[in-house]
């Protein structure tokens, strides 16, 4: 309705001066002076992005272990916001390939003591990793196991069960009482499953968590072996270009665990807590860089996107602040459209030039685009 406002008030003022006329007897009121640049404008709504935004995830599943950070808090790019509970193995993992690699950098001729303990570093991880499977009731846990694969055949019985009894009724009316029971009774009877086949997943994991842990171990310990073994000899560019690559891998694997700030910002959201489940489909932490400001336009039509060019100035006003006037520029216009309600519109980009502390993220403005008789 906004990008209609200027055109309404010329057809009011118009509308008067037809009216003065008709009065005949009343000395004519000279009418306003039209602004011509309004006629030719182009009002849009748009939405405030700021300049970067991310909302962030972890690629692997686990348990929220610790949160260092809170909503508001400044932070800078590389810093740790959030750690899932089996981090540390992974840093240690990190560690030890950080150290054999940054020996090979040190010294063309590689440090035998340093591989050393980079091999010793390694077996005590995976002694500790060991540890952890040995002291496992795997017995008791594949017996659970069992278990719970008896309960889910048998939650799936159930389901077939109640499924047959709800096809008997289910062309009768859905408040017939017999339907009604039935369709209940095969509710009850999936969400049992479901249930069940949660609790299988989580016996599962108990062992082979555990496990992966020291296989992990296990591979990197072989490695740091074999990488002091052949110091002996001397290293090469074959053992720098190993030891990056295990270097990589290690970093790849942490950052599955660590959540770190991609850019300086400040923290928007944390929506996760201490001993929350999550995975990559849990959004943990929303960053962003309010030192500036864009707007994406949601209106801009077909008839109306032609007028338009980047570097054409805007004026923004936003919808909670009447009384504040921002200045920007078109950085870009898409050549994608979309198609909403019958109209074709296209998405315009415009960098906000000033900023003020009570811009919030999300906030609509109305933009008006400079153009040109």
């Amino acid at each position: 309705m906004k990008k209609h406002i200027s055109l309404i008030v010329i057809l009011i003022v118009v509308f008067s001066i037809v009216l003065s006329a008709c009065g005949g007897q009343a000395t004519p009121t000279p009418a306003p002076a039209v602004d011509v640049v309004a006629l030719n404008s182009v009002v849009a709504e748009g939405r405030l992005e700021p300049i970067q935004g991310t909302n962030l995830s972890f690629s692997a599943r686990g348990v929220v272990e610790q949160i260092r950070v809170k909503a508001g808090d400044s932070v800078k790019q590389g810093d740790v916001l959030v750690r899932l509970a089996n981090a540390g193995q992974v840093e240690a993992q990190l560690v030890i390939a950080q150290n054999a690699y940054d020996t090979l950098l040190r010294t063309e001729s590689g440090s035998r003591a340093s591989l050393w303990k980079a091999y010793q570093d390694a077996q005590i991880v995976r002694g500790a990793a060991e540890k952890t499977w040995d002291d496992l009731n795997i017995t008791d846990i594949e017996n659970r196991i069992e278990d719970d694969k008896a309960t889910v055949e048998d939650r799936q019985q159930d389901v077939e069960d109640r499924q047959a009894d709800f096809d008997k009724y289910k062309d009768l009316d859905k408040d017939n009482s017999k339907r009604k029971t039935a369709k209940d009774d095969l509710d009850k009877a999936i969400t049992a499953l479901h249930l069940a086949q949660r609790n299988l997943e989580e016996t599962i994991r108990e062992r082979d968590s555990v496990r992966a842990a020291y296989d992990a171990a296990l591979g990197l310990e072989a490695e740091a072996k074999h990488q002091y073994e052949i110091s002996l000899d001397g290293p090469n560019a074959d053992q720098l270009t190993l030891s990056k690559a295990n270097l990589d891998a290690a970093k790849a694997a942490l950052s599955n665990y660590v959540l770190t700030a991609p850019f300086d910002g400040v923290v928007a959201d944390v929506n996760v807590k201490v001993g929350d489940q999550v995975g990559a489909e849990t959004r943990a932490v929303s960053l962003a860089n309010f030192t500036s400001w864009t707007v994406e336009t949601t209106d801009i039509t077909e008839l109306e996107v032609v007028k338009l060019s980047v570097g054409q100035n805007v004026t923004l006003v936003p919808d909670a602040l009447p009384d504040l006037i921002l200045h920007g520029t078109v950085t870009e216009i898409s050549h994608v459209y979309i198609q909403q309600g019958g109209d074709i519109l296209y998405t315009v980009r415009i960098l906000v030039n000033e900023t003020d502390p009570r811009l919030l993220w999300g906030m609509t403005v109305e933009a008006t685009f400079e153009v040109a008789q």
